[in-house]
């Protein structure tokens, strides 16, 4: 009969064991990855906020401490960009979660047809930022865009209008252009979370003489929130980062009624040649989006401790 290792055996033969490395070796690629490609530079970001650095000359560079910070907290073109990136995020949050909540929900009743149109819902996603961009600007214009005509027809424009020079209409321009590109992603996760909710229970729900507003009150949300409380995030995220479709687009303007956080650090870094206040702005955005992420989880854990789930 024999007899098991001792336990100082044990720990003898797994220090020697070269399998006991192999996670590291999996973990290594993606360690060096984020310390080369987001830690290094964001502690140089950091670094680079604090000093009043040209782009023409960024090796002579003087140490500011705090003054960048202070310059932008009373500049007016940042509070405009910070108003316009908080009214920018809350219009793509609700309205693409809304838009993809509702038409996750046709599509996920049957119809004939139906797999086709899941296809066709997922197109704008799919679509370049670049391409839609310049058909939004297409359709935008004044002389032949269809939204100008759209608004002639409807008489609610004697000539034509180009929503992109005015300052009341570039902004929401910019949001139905960013709306239509982000809703199908918000349709096929809400979709997919669907699925999941079991039948029997709506049957169930609906033989107690449940509406259809009760089945989803009772049966369906509970089962999808933390699905939609997900999402909300990372379009949250999504929207401050935002840059491609409003720099094509509008670049900013007219008058700073779209330039967000993130254009209004390109221009300061490329147009005015000031790279320490442009990181001093990716400073503020950063700390903002992590602000997001923690109120998420906290909430995530104060809904799941209500609930019973922990």
């Amino acid at each position: 009969m024999t007899r098991p290792p001792s336990h100082d055996t044990a720990i003898a033969a797994r220090k020697t064991d070269p399998s006991r490395w192999l996670p590291m070796v999996f973990i290594a690629p993606v360690t060096l990855y984020l310390l080369a490609f987001q830690f290094y530079p964001l502690v140089q970001q950091f670094f680079l906020s604090v000093t009043s650095t040209s782009l023409l000359n960024p090796g002579s560079s003087t140490f500011v401490g705090a003054d960048n910070y202070r310059e932008l907290l009373t500049d007016p073109e940042f509070a405009q960009s910070l108003r316009v990136t908080v009214v920018y995020t809350v219009v793509c949050v609700v309205g693409s979660i809304v838009l993809g909540l509702m038409a996750a929900l046709l599509l996920d009743r049957p119809f004939r047809g139906r797999g086709l149109a899941r296809a066709l819902v997922t197109v704008p996603w799919a679509a370049p930022p670049v391409a839609a961009a310049l058909i939004f600007t297409w359709m935008y214009n004044a002389q032949y865009g269809l939204f100008s005509r759209l608004s002639q027809f409807l008489g609610f424009s004697a000539g034509g209008v180009n929503w992109l020079d005015e300052p009341s209409m570039a902004l929401p321009a910019i949001l139905i252009t960013t709306l239509w590109q982000i809703f199908p992603f918000s349709a096929v996760v809400i979709l997919a979370a669907l699925q999941g909710v079991p039948s029997e229970l709506r049957e169930a729900a609906v033989i107690d003489g449940a509406d259809r507003f009760s089945v989803f009150k009772a049966v369906v949300w509970p089962t999808i929130r933390p699905t939609v409380t997900l999402l909300t995030l990372l379009i949250t995220v999504w929207s401050l980062r935002r840059f491609d479709v409003i720099w094509l687009m509008t670049q900013g303007g007219p008058l700073g009624e779209t330039n967000t956080l993130v254009i209004d650090l390109y221009r300061r870094a490329f147009v005015y040649l000031d790279l320490g206040k442009a990181a001093a702005v990716g400073v503020i955005g950063l700390v903002i989006a992590v602000l997001v992420t923690v109120v998420y989880f906290w909430v995530s854990q104060r809904t799941e401790a209500a609930t019973g789930k922990r």
